[in-house]
């Protein structure tokens, strides 16, 4: 199948599945593909491992958009009509624009800017990532410099979370019950203090000792500052979970032709459909094509070989024809698990990706998916 059309118009491209399946490589064949067809694409990555720099031939990646040179993609075999931009997320960096953007007052954004507890929320708080992963997406088309976004998802096992991150996380920075009892300064906030330390006093008072009542203050502080942004955060979690549901969107399922993450492309799949996300395709990665039955007579192959010079023919005719039924029962394994995947959901747009010799871990492997996917 032929993703091209599929994705022809649209803006964002989420690229989403199971860890190990080859999402990071599938996300850059695509953007790779939409860009040798002419458009200006940016991939997005939250890859930790870098995997994506490499295969794009650069030597790093950054928070900021860089473009990948259109001469090694002609190199690759590819004929690069539009441009290939390419970028890792940062979501401190991230999260550090979204605080300059709401927060009411330039005192309030360096407030919060410098506030211990702020820095390590930004960059390590669970569901952190996933929500400026959004963020970045959205910022990006909300930019206009790019015509589609590819982006780059965490693994199956966070994808709920990407897709719940902004309202997850709107509710934790909006938490009214937080908020009041981390406010001592405030009489009912020194009520809800007390309530707390009365259950857990040793824990507690060892944490006033430790600290001085700074952590406490920093907490109170970093809340407090957030006071009158969070209608700003909200509004933004809206928009982002609109931009995700509407015809701009398109979901991509990859997998890889193996029961598990079979499994979890089809939860993954029905999760997406049953909150009306736009999907468009199941991607099935390194699949091992079906050898076609019937083997050559071990005799005559063994008498070619040894034909053709080899030492032993007899023997190496037997670990040939060892070797085709390894392949066959393999191919066969993988076209089973691809005709799961159509009976389990009823027939979806499908694309597979050939098992490569090698792992496309350069950009002339990278075009052979691309040409599989894109041009297929």
């Amino acid at each position: 199948m032929n993703l091209g059309p599929v994705l022809a118009g649209r803006r964002v491209v989420v690229v989403c599945g199971a860890g190990g399946v080859g999402k990071t490589t599938v996300s850059a064949a695509l953007a790779l593909g939409l860009a040798a067809e002419g458009r200006r694409v940016a991939v997005v990555t939250i890859d930790p491992a870098r995997r994506l720099a490499t295969a794009l031939g650069m030597a790093g990646l950054s928070d900021e958009p860089r473009r990948v040179d259109p001469a090694a993609a002609r190199d690759a075999g590819l004929d690069m009509r539009g441009e290939l931009w390419a970028l890792q997320l940062d979501p401190k960096a991230t999260f550090d624009r979204l605080v300059t953007r709401y927060a009411p007052s330039p005192e309030a954004r360096d407030r919060i800017l410098a506030n211990r507890i702020y820095r390590h929320f930004s960059g390590t708080v669970a569901g952190a990532q996933e929500y400026m992963a959004v963020e970045r997406l959205h910022e990006l088309v909300d930019e206009e410099r790019f015509e589609c976004v590819v982006l780059d998802t965490p693994p199956a096992q966070n994808a709920l979370d990407f897709l719940d991150a902004p309202e997850r996380m709107g509710r934790f920075i909006e938490g009214k019950g937080l908020r009041l009892l981390l406010a001592p300064q405030t009489k009912a906030g020194r009520l809800g203090w007390k309530a707390l330390h009365a259950g857990s006093s040793m824990v507690l008072s060892l944490l006033e000792r430790l600290t001085g009542g700074q952590l406490l203050r920093d907490v109170s502080e970093f809340l407090q500052s957030f006071d009158g942004m969070y209608a700003g955060f909200r509004d933004r979690a809206a928009a982002v979970r609109t931009l995700l549901l509407s015809e701009e969107a398109r979901f991509l399922v990859v997998t890889g032709p193996e029961p598990e993450p079979v499994a979890e492309a089809v939860m993954l799949w029905d999760h997406l459909a049953h909150d009306r996300y736009p999907v468009a395709a199941v991607v099935v990665n390194r699949v091992h094509p079906l050898p076609p039955e019937g083997d050559p007579d071990p005799a005559a192959l063994a008498a070619a070989l040894t034909a053709a010079g080899a030492g032993d023919g007899a023997h190496l005719a037997g670990a040939a024809l060892e070797s085709l039924q390894d392949a066959r029962t393999v191919g066969r394994r993988d076209h089973d698990d691809v005709a799961e995947i159509r009976r389990t959901l009823d027939d979806p747009p499908l694309a597979t990706v050939p098992a490569l010799p090698d792992d496309p871990v350069e950009l002339a492997g990278l075009a052979r998916v691309t040409r599989e996917l894109v041009t297929a």
